[in-house]
């Protein structure tokens, strides 16, 4: 698998089989991941890493307050506009709603959305867990590095027959987050990624969301 194949290829996965990833494995996706791009070289990006009891122990905890009525401790950043707009709120919804009707959830059935929705944080059965920080001090140029680690990172896991689920779900957990982990005060909780082998007979995996074309792409001295 190429760059452009495993790009064209890299999707979220919703249904993970049960066997382990080798922390050899892992160690070495991060390496690599490392290259990605970082203005100044700062490298603003902390990562997180569960498996086994570690992982299971947090998905404890969550379970635990789920069963207890608490839906999430809010966000630390706005994850959304409070006013999206066209034509990203249509983009979001076409997803979730291909997303459900793949899931088997009907439209309004709200049980059964919660349900799916609570899979975020049982990682989709996916024995790795990744949580990703960022320094509070950061500013919008070291969010981008981050965002560009955690996409390489998707990458790399690819070459070894691995694929992941980006979660910013993991961040109405924080709180949870932070303790669990011991994570300093001085880093916020970006995101999630749920990794391990995909179920490729689950229904939920084949889905593929569309992308733009070129419409919002400028072209300039094309054709002379």
């Amino acid at each position: 698998m190429n760059v452009t194949e495993a790009v064209r290829a890299r999707k979220s996965v919703r249904a993970f089989l049960p066997k382990q990833v080798p922390d050899d494995t892992l160690r070495q996706i991060l390496i690599d991941a490392a290259r990605a791009p970082s203005g100044g070289n700062v490298q603003p990006w902390k990562t997180y890493v569960l498996t086994g009891d570690a992982r299971n122990e947090l998905v404890k905890r969550i379970t635990d307050q789920w069963a207890g009525g608490k839906r999430g401790e809010g966000t630390e950043y706005k994850i959304y506009p409070d006013d999206l707009g066209e034509p990203y709120m249509t983009r979001r919804r076409v997803v979730g709603f291909k997303l459900y009707e793949l899931a088997g959830v009907g439209r309004d059935d709200k049980v059964a959305r919660m349900k799916q929705m609570f899979r975020n944080f049982e990682l989709f059965d996916a024995p790795v867990c990744m949580i990703f920080t960022i320094d509070r001090n950061m500013g919008p140029p070291q969010w981008a590095d981050l965002g560009m680690y955690i996409q390489t990172v998707a990458l790399v896991a690819m070459d070894h027959g691995l694929e992941t689920c980006m979660q910013e779900a993991w961040a109405s957990w924080h709180k949870t987050l932070t303790e669990t982990l011991s994570i300093p005060g001085h880093e916020m909780v970006f995101c999630g990624i749920a990794m391990g082998y995909e179920d490729t007979s689950a229904t939920v995996n084949t889905l593929r969301s569309e992308r733009a074309g070129l419409e919002d792409v400028k072209f300039f001295g094309f054709g002379k």
